[in-house]
C-alpha cells in the first residue's frame, strides 16, 4: 500500500509531497531488510529506507540518516568514514533485531557529485573540506531533514534513537517534527587519509568524535 504526505517545508513555499511508491525484501550480507523507496516532488530525488523487523507504531526505533557518498559508499573511498559508517549501521541495526536506515540523496553534505569531487580538487591543493565547501560558494552542510522527516513518519515510527556524531543532524530532524528520544555514537577508526577530515568534522563542524 502507498503511503504520501503533504506538509509545506521550512524553507520554501511550495508544498513538499513525499510519496511511499514501492516496498520490496533486500537480503544483504549484514541481515534481511525490507526496502523502501520513496519520491518527493521538489527535486525528483529518490530515497529508501532499510528497515529491519516491525518499525511501525514503534518508539525509540534504533535509526541511521545516511547521507549519500558514492566515494564512500560504493567505492571504499579512504579520504572520509562515510561507507564505513553505512555498513557499520546496517550491522548494529540487525543486531538490535529492529532499526531503520534512511538513505538519504544528499551528495556531499547537498552539493551535489560534481561539486564534491571539485572539493577534493581544492583539497589536493591544501584547503580543508570546509575551506573547499566556502570556496565554492556553498555553506559547510548544505544538507536538509523535512523529506527524512516524512520518511520516518511514514514508516509509522513514533521516535527514534538516532545513531549519529553531528548534533546538527538532531536539530535538523527535530525542526522537521522527529521525536529524537536518545542519541549514540557511531565511532570508526581513523585511517592516515582521513585523520584530517575527521579533525575537521570535530573543530569546525561541531560533531562528536
Amino acid at each position: 500500500m502507498r503511503r504520501s504526505l503533504k506538509i509545506r517545508p521550512n524553507n520554501t513555499a511550495s508544498e513538499l509531497v513525499v510519496e511511499h511508491v514501492a516496498t520490496a525484501n533486500l537480503p544483504t550480507q549484514y541481515g534481511h531488510f525490507r526496502i523502501w523507496a520513496f519520491t518527493s516532488n521538489l527535486n525528483g530525488k529518490e530515497h529508501v529506507a532499510l528497515v529491519c523487523g516491525d518499525v511501525d507504531g514503534a518508539e525509540d526505533v534504533l535509526t541511521r540518516v545516511h547521507s549519500e557518498c558514492v566515494t564512500g559508499d560504493v567505492f571504499a573511498s579512504l579520504k572520509c568514514d562515510c561507507g564505513e559508517q553505512l555498513h557499520q549501521a546496517m550491522q548494529d541495526i540487525v543486531a538490535a533485531g529492529r532499526g531503520v536506515l534512511l538513505y538519504m540523496r544528499q551528495e556531499g553534505r547537498g552539493i551535489g557529485l560534481a561539486n564534491k569531487i571539485k572539493a577534493y580538487s581544492l583539497q589536493d591543493q591544501g584547503m580543508d573540506t570546509v575551506e573547499a565547501n566556502l570556496h565554492l560558494g556553498f555553506d559547510d552542510d548544505m544538507r536538509e531533514y523535512d523529506v527524512a522527516g516524512r520518511m520516518i513518519e511514514l514508516l509509522g515510527i513514533k521516535s527514534v534513537t538516532l545513531m549519529t556524531n553531528n548534533p546538527k543532524k538532531v536539530d535538523g530532524l527535530e525542526a522537521a517534527g522527529v521525536i529524537v528520544s536518545d542519541r549514540i555514537p557511531i565511532k570508526i577508526l581513523a585511517n592516515p587519509f582521513n585523520t584530517n577530515y575527521l579533525n575537521v568534522k570535530k573543530n569546525k563542524s561541531g560533531h562528536l568524535l
